[in-house]
């Protein structure tokens, strides 16, 4: 090393690999997860492993905020949610898969001994709620970046 100190830009090309196990976690996984799109296909539900996942293609927000004149990016990344005991559909019918969710926020609801819902708010009032034992969710890049198909940045009010 040069005897400097690392900054946040110098990490802005690396694929994200986060975990979220707190409510601090969660709200920094939800920023990164804001207007993330999938389809139903591109879920799974895993009784066994007690595993719910979904391949999103990811807005990067971590590289466009602050950076004006800095192309829309996206990413696609898995978000894998484990320690599930049930999963519930509401507005969303997962029979179609070729529906198109959009994830809004990622939402917690403690109940007792760490347990909780953890809701997936999607946009179009639907929801994906996950009755889990804990938090224990991790986000992984999984491709390169590429330039957004609309060419901009999302821009909505939740």
């Amino acid at each position: 090393m040069n005897g400097e100190d690392a900054s946040f830009a110098d990490g802005q090309e690396s694929p994200l690999r986060l975990m979220a196990a707190d409510a601090d976690d969660l709200r920094v996984m939800s920023a990164l997860c804001q207007d993330a799109v999938a389809q139903t296909a591109e879920t799974s539900w895993n009784v066994s492993r007690r595993e719910f996942a979904l391949l999103l293609n990811r807005f990067r927000w971590e590289y466009h905020v602050g950076r004006p004149g800095q192309p829309a990016e996206r990413v696609q990344s898995t978000l894998v949610i484990n320690d599930v005991k049930r999963v519930r559909a509401n507005g969303v019918d997962p029979k179609d898969r070729d529906l198109v969710l959009s994830l809004l926020e990622l939402e917690f609801a403690p109940t007792q001994d760490g347990q909780g819902v953890l809701t997936l708010v999607l946009a179009g009032d639907g929801e994906i709620a996950l009755d889990v034992e804990s938090l224990n969710l991790t986000l992984t890049d999984v491709t390169r970046p590429y330039l957004a198909p609309s060419r901009k940045a999302p821009d909505h009010k939740l």
